[in-house]
């Protein structure tokens, strides 16, 4: 579970660090749904600020090294200027933690940020192609570790998640939120072997075992299912 105590004294610390220079605080990805797993799932936070010269960031360091040091990812900081013209080139980002964020302190920015689209199946197979790449390079470097390519998939598979929601968005489709039913539709649509994925996250889940888990078919389901999806968005 998310430590709420933590959250609102990490709030409390930038406000007093920012002052009014602090717009919005929001918690965005699986830490702000029912999804949040504590074993791998980050603590996503974004801070929408006025200004961010070097003395507006140096205040907030003080704040910043007491959230780092739960082992927390030090969180995006964006002008508001910066969120509403960024957000062609992150359109996916944007789309994500607009659909799913929780604000924490200020007004929500997000509910009526324009995301323009024209770019967005772009961006798509682009993260898509360079996860790929990231993935079969890592596989070779563990390939032979059962131990290491298990976990390089458990650490990934919650990305390829993402893309696949976008992919989904891509074919003009209204996608599910939750990662098993994610996978379960695009793998009704592309087609591919959904098994590999649905087992991963039930290990995420902490519903089998990781032990149990044959590495090199599942691994091979892995693949083939993320370079499916990589040919079907190519072809969009």
């Amino acid at each position: 579970m998310i430590s709420e105590k933590q959250l609102s004294e990490f709030v409390d610390r930038l406000k007093t660090a920012a002052g009014a220079n602090l717009l919005c605080v929001v918690l965005h990805g699986s830490a702000a749904s029912e999804e949040f797993h504590a074993e791998f799932s980050d603590v996503n936070i974004l801070c929408v600020v006025g200004e961010l010269s070097v003395a507006a960031m140096h205040s907030l360091v003080p704040a910043l090294n007491w959230w780092t040091g739960f082992k927390h990812s030090a969180p995006l900081l964006f002008t508001a200027e910066e969120l509403k013209t960024a957000a062609d080139v992150f359109a996916i980002e944007m789309l994500d933690i607009q659909q799913r964020h929780r604000v924490l302190y200020g007004n929500d920015i997000f509910t009526h940020l324009h995301i323009p689209m024209a770019r967005h199946r772009m961006q798509l197979e682009h993260e898509l192609r360079t996860k790929l790449l990231f993935l079969r390079q890592h596989y070779l470097v563990s390939s032979g570790d059962d131990g290491k390519v298990r976990h390089l998939m458990l650490d990934s598979v919650s990305s390829f998640i993402v893309l696949f929601r976008h992919t989904l968005l891509a074919m003009g489709e209204k996608p599910p939120h939750i990662k098993k039913e994610i996978v379960e539709r695009l793998a009704t649509v592309v087609p591919f072997d959904a098994a590999p994925f649905q087992q991963l996250l039930q290990v995420r889940e902490g519903k089998l075992k990781a032990e149990t888990l044959d590495v090199k078919t599942v691994f091979a389901g892995y693949l083939q299912g993320i370079e499916r999806v990589v040919r079907t968005v190519d072809a969009l």
